[in-house]
């Protein structure tokens, strides 16, 4: 028990000794000056461009017009490239992610034929279709881009349709 408590005794004069604050090991000059050291070396220069003497305009109506210098590190083809596969490739698409609302969702056909008749009946502007996903028969109305646009006119079909809901589904392109 003697040797645990004489260990204990001999971590904790360490971790004291550790913590202790270093001695100060400054150096100072002789007149007792502060230490300052130029570092402007290293900051990056700008390039001053080169004086050309053979310049072929000369400006006398507006001062403030300058001659037009080439860029030196332009991306213009690098990027017309990268932007061309990009249009391609949004050329090849069909059909983009967004949303519709769907009314019904249920295994009888019947009962998607009434709910795609009532909703017809009572919201004659909003289009509607019947979808066969074996099991289930579901009936979904519009095709909208964003949630926002769905939103509005689910605010409409909810009041026929207490159990519609908003669903993520493939939006042909025009």
């Amino acid at each position: 028990m003697r040797s645990h408590h004489i260990f204990i005794y001999f971590i904790v004069v360490v971790w004291l000794a550790s913590c202790a604050s270093p001695k100060n090991t400054t150096v100072s000059s002789s007149q007792g000056a502060a230490y300052s050291e130029d570092l402007s070396i290293w900051r990056p220069k700008a390039e001053t461009p080169a004086k050309n003497n053979n310049t072929t305009t000369t400006v006398t109506d507006n001062p403030k017009q300058t001659q037009y210098v080439e860029p030196k590190y332009a991306v213009n083809k690098k990027l017309d490239t990268v932007l061309d596969s990009i249009d391609r490739y949004n050329r090849s698409k069909q059909f983009i992610d967004g949303f519709t609302i769907q009314i019904y969702a249920g295994l009888k056909r019947e009962d998607a034929l009434n709910a795609k008749k009532h909703l017809s009946s009572s919201l004659p502007d909003l289009p509607s279709e019947v979808v066969y996903a074996q099991p289930n028969f579901r009936v979904k109305v519009g095709k909208y881009y964003t949630r926002l646009d769905a939103q509005r006119d689910y605010v409409a079909v909810k009041k026929y349709f207490p159990t519609a809901i908003v669903i993520p589904d493939k939006v042909a392109i025009n």
